[in-house]
């Protein structure tokens, strides 16, 4: 038996087959699991979220936190899965695997999945002003303009048409408060806006 397969059954884990390896772990047995995978040489390389709310095959709980294992030397790679219910919180592996800090940072940003003991927890990627959590199923794909902090912001519309080719701006900026203007901010942005505030010196 090699390597990975013994440390599996060691550890009691069936190995579920699919276009990816991964084992199914309890949540509150994930802890001791990866600490033996660490042992064993395994580094974390990808934290993952998922919501099945809308799937068409059942699971056993509406999300999933997927972690990436791999080791180096022998080129082995496995995939640990937690289940949890929303609002179920997930250990935090920082305290075995420092990568996993901004790593779970980015599932609580955009799954709203909370690592219990992780030293760090907040946004990583949206705005802080930004409600809700944009990778779950649930998430509104509204015409609402995203603005983040320093002033810039997307319009659905505007970006869309930018996509297509049909217009040259994806993004404007909040009245000129980023040139010195301090007229009323223009919301939501146009392609005028946005080529008024390029001429004079704003950010292109």
């Amino acid at each position: 038996m090699d390597p990975l397969n013994e440390l599996l059954d060691r550890l009691n884990l069936k190995v579920t087959l699919g276009q990816l390896q991964h084992v199914v772990v309890e949540r509150d047995d994930l802890l001791r699991v990866a600490r033996e995978f660490q042992r064993a040489g395994f580094v974390l390389l990808d934290v993952v979220g998922a919501d099945y709310s809308e799937y068409v095959e059942d699971r056993p709980k509406r999300f999933a936190v997927i972690y990436n294992l791999y080791r180096i030397p022998s080129k082995e790679r496995v995939f640990l899965r937690i289940y949890l219910s929303d609002g179920e919180e997930a250990p935090s592996l920082y305290s075995i695997w420092k990568a996993a800090n901004y790593l779970e940072r980015e599932v609580y940003d955009l799954m709203g999945i909370v690592f219990l003991n992780h030293p760090d927890l907040r946004k990583v990627l949206t705005p802080e002003d930004l409600e809700g959590h944009p990778l779950r199923k649930d998430f509104p794909l509204g015409e609402t303009p995203t603005l983040f902090n320093e002033g810039r912001f997307i319009d659905p519309p505007t970006f869309r048409a930018g996509l297509s080719g049909q217009e040259k701006g994806l993004t404007g900026w909040r009245g000129g408060e980023r040139v010195g203007d301090q007229s009323t901010p223009s919301f939501p942005p146009t392609v005028d806006v946005f080529e008024q505030n390029v001429s004079k010196g704003g950010p292109k």
